[in-house]
């Protein structure tokens, strides 16, 4: 059995990995830390500021099985649980309550004696993985586009082997392995009998929105739009970069009517979209939990993936809980009577 190690053992490898960005002490929580960040849309109530580091449990407590995740939901706390993971390192940002199934972290992860640690943007930029995946050497990083913090735009140059659009979209099916998700997906459609059964992996595979499959690529503009990327940054970033011929669109994605695909077309520029935010979990998720393995190798270290997949209503689960949640709808919920 691996011999344990502590969560300030965690909390060290942490700070260590990102080059010192971890919260130590109140003064990082009163702005001394850049990375202390408060992320809100003006929603009464709804904003949240990241803490990159501890923020439930008890750094003496001794662990002996980490997970590392994306976002902490109550699916990820009860697998934890269930599977003697006593430490969570999620990716984003953890709230009270909004990442514990509705109700206090305290209360939850205390039930279980879990202990929770989160690093969001104190992460972001540490390494060249998501250009490497998506075909490109980084040339240059700016993580505050427009001075936005946490708005990152990548100007790149294509890799040797990726020579078109077509290059790059089928790089990113064999190295997210995307084939085993197609046939896994396929393979669940039989089990429950339900054609109509459908996963994120799958729905958001990459595509190109202007351009060919044989058009050239040389230099990207490589941005993530629910970052707060605009049509006007994109426009400054092609004046700063004029030999950049192609928009890379990753984590998030547009769709048609955007108008970032107008200012790119506008631009002359190709368009297309990568990597999907559910696929972060290998591109940020494996760097992340491989640099923890390495820094404490008396740390089993695992990888929580989510997996969502939608339903028909009327081929959701079994017939009996079809027939039950008919029940339930037409003999206590108002106005399905």
């Amino acid at each position: 059995m691996a011999e344990s190690v502590t969560v300030r053992d965690i909390l060290e490898a942490l700070d260590w990995i990102t080059g010192g960005r971890v919260v130590k002490g109140p003064g990082d929580l009163g702005g001394q830390n850049p990375f202390v960040l408060t992320k809100s849309s003006g929603i009464p109530g709804k904003s949240v500021t990241e803490t990159p580091g501890l923020v439930w449990g008890d750094p003496s407590a001794r662990v002996r099985r980490a997970a590392v995740l994306m976002t902490l939901t109550e699916s990820a706390i009860e697998l934890a649980a269930a599977t003697g993971v006593e430490c969570l390192v999620a990716h984003h940002p953890i709230a009270d309550g909004a990442n514990s199934g509705g109700v206090t972290l305290k209360n939850y992860l205390g039930l279980y004696g879990l202990h929770a640690l989160e690093l969001h943007e104190a992460f972001h930029g540490l390494h060249p993985g998501i250009p490497w995946l998506h075909g490109h050497r980084a040339l240059e990083v700016d993580i505050r586009a427009g001075g936005i913090h946490g708005n990152i735009l990548y100007y790149g140059e294509a890799l040797p082997e990726v020579r078109t659009l077509g290059n790059l979209l089928d790089r990113l099916e064999s190295l997210m392995d995307l084939k085993t998700e197609r046939e896994a997906l396929e393979q669940e459609r039989r089990l429950r009998n339900c054609p109509d059964l459908l996963e994120t992996c799958v729905s958001t595979r990459g595509h190109i929105l202007l351009g060919t499959p044989e058009s050239p690529v040389r230099r990207l503009l490589h941005i993530f739009p629910h970052t707060g990327f605009t049509p006007e940054h994109l426009e400054a970033a092609k004046a700063a970069h004029p030999d950049a011929d192609t928009v890379l669109a990753t984590i998030s994605r547009v769709y048609p009517g955007n108008p970032l695909i107008d200012k790119a077309r506008e631009l002359g520029m190709n368009f297309l979209c990568g990597n999907s935010h559910a696929l972060e979990i290998l591109e940020n998720g494996i760097p992340l939990a491989r640099a923890l393995a390495t820094r404490l190798p008396g740390l089993e270290v695992r990888v929580f993936r989510e997996r969502v997949t939608s339903y028909p209503l009327d081929e959701v689960g079994s017939g009996t809980i079809r027939d039950y949640g008919r029940d339930m709808a037409s003999r206590y919920l108002p106005g399905t009577r």
